[in-house]
């Protein structure tokens, strides 16, 4: 089972892979957005921002997120090691319910280029 602090190393690796981007997928990448990121097998949620192409980590709380975020992820931590890793394709596992994603149907359609 991924840390803790495995899971905020994935999600800046996974904010270093957006900032690095290029055409439509740095453009997508480009929303000001609040975001929330639920590791169900931890019970913690990380919150922040997705702004100026990265994902600005700024609080982790124990539980599900306190507030509703406008871009919401909750999946297990070894998922989410895994994606960023490479080792785990993002539309499998949402297609198989192992990663959820919440957003507005505006969003989903921005943020698809990402996946």
């Amino acid at each position: 089972m991924a840390t803790i602090e495995e899971c905020r190393t994935a999600l800046g690796k996974l904010s270093d892979n957006m900032q690095g981007a290029e055409g439509e997928v740095r453009a997508a990448a480009a929303l000001d957005r609040s975001v929330s990121c639920h590791i169900t097998d931890l019970d913690v949620t990380f919150t922040g921002r997705l702004t100026g192409g990265r994902i600005e980590v700024e609080d982790t709380r124990p539980g599900p997120p306190a507030e509703r975020a406008q871009i919401r992820l909750a999946m297990a931590g070894d998922d989410l090691v895994a994606l960023v890793g490479g080792e785990l394709n993002f539309a499998t596992a949402w297609g198989s319910g192992r990663v959820k994603l919440e957003a507005s149907l505006l969003d989903l359609f921005r943020l698809r280029k990402l996946l």
